[in-house]
């Protein structure tokens, strides 16, 4: 015999299979986009992870037939990467990737490196049809000690935030690079940041508007010059904005990645890694740094 089902009861089924519903609504109304790039970030993540761990499953993640390669020391395609992965020694290599952002087709990282020696980089990666077809990186060798802040290179906050300010975060940093780093027009400086707030993650700058314009004094009584010619790419997902542009350090041609963490409209934060541009004899393949 069945018991008859109390009212509570009845209540309370209903309650969990509204509760249910609405679940089962919201994961079907969740956007493609959203988990495409967590897809995106997972593969790109195991990808650089692999360069530790040896396994051969994420590389899947790359078009076989088209890997356009931008690092100027490693060869093109697939065939160049898996070259450079042969030199390391067995088990030398450590990998660990603090962050790691999406905006469109492109997955950007920021990286910990330890293969042929400590390294911080930042690495782009564009998708197409699913793979990875594109790669650009910069990379700078870690310091032996931290900025005269006390920060490290990759200290500090890693999830994006203000997912809805992506657009506006990006003309604003952008704004800032071309204003003040290409053309210098320092009378609009100090309309970028809030007062002397700004958090310096630079090996040799300490923080605030007042630390950058030390280093910089300081560079140009050493006759050190640095010069930003052009904007070449700005990716950015919410509060974080990665810029890479094109210039000279000492009278050498230069990458520049700077990541920027805006916060209320004014840039809060920044990171960064600086490489040379070898002469083209030495590149190991013909596409160009950017």
């Amino acid at each position: 015999m069945f018991q008859p089902i109390s009212r509570s009861a009845l209540s309370r089924t209903a309650t969990a299979c509204s509760l249910l519903l609405c679940l089962s609504v919201a994961a079907a109304n969740q956007p493609k986009e959203n988990t495409m790039n967590a897809s995106r970030k997972q593969q790109v993540v195991d990808l650089l992870k692999s360069i530790e761990t040896g396994d051969a499953a994420p590389v899947a993640a790359i078009n076989h037939d088209k890997y356009i390669q931008h690092n100027l020391a490693v060869g093109d395609g697939l065939a160049g990467f898996g070259a450079v992965l042969a030199q390391l020694p067995k088990g030398s290599a450590r990998v660990n990737t603090v962050r790691v952002f999406a905006d469109d087709d492109y997955v950007f990282t920021h990286t910990e490196y330890d293969f042929f020696g400590p390294k911080v980089g930042f690495d782009i990666f564009r998708f197409e049809n699913g793979k990875i077809v594109e790669h650009w990186d910069n990379l700078q060798p870690t310091p032996a000690q931290a900025n005269p802040s006390g920060r490290s290179m990759t200290d500090g906050p890693g999830v994006a935030t203000d997912l809805d300010r992506t657009e506006a975060n990006k003309e604003r940093v952008r704004g800032f690079v071309d204003d003040i780093l290409v053309n210098g027009r320092m009378d609009r400086l100090a309309g970028y940041f809030d007062g002397d707030r700004y958090l310096q993650h630079n090996p040799q700058i300490a923080d605030g508007l007042s630390g950058l314009s030390a280093a910089l004094q300081a560079l140009a009584s050493q006759g050190v010059a640095i010069r930003y010619d052009r904007i070449h790419r700005v990716l950015g997902e919410g509060d974080f904005v990665l810029v890479a542009s094109e210039g000279e350090f000492g009278g050498k041609p230069t990458a520049f990645y700077d990541l920027f963490r805006v916060e209320n409209g004014k840039i809060a934060e920044h990171w960064d890694t600086i490489e040379t541009i070898p002469p083209r004899p030495e590149w190991r393949n013909a596409n160009g740094k950017f």
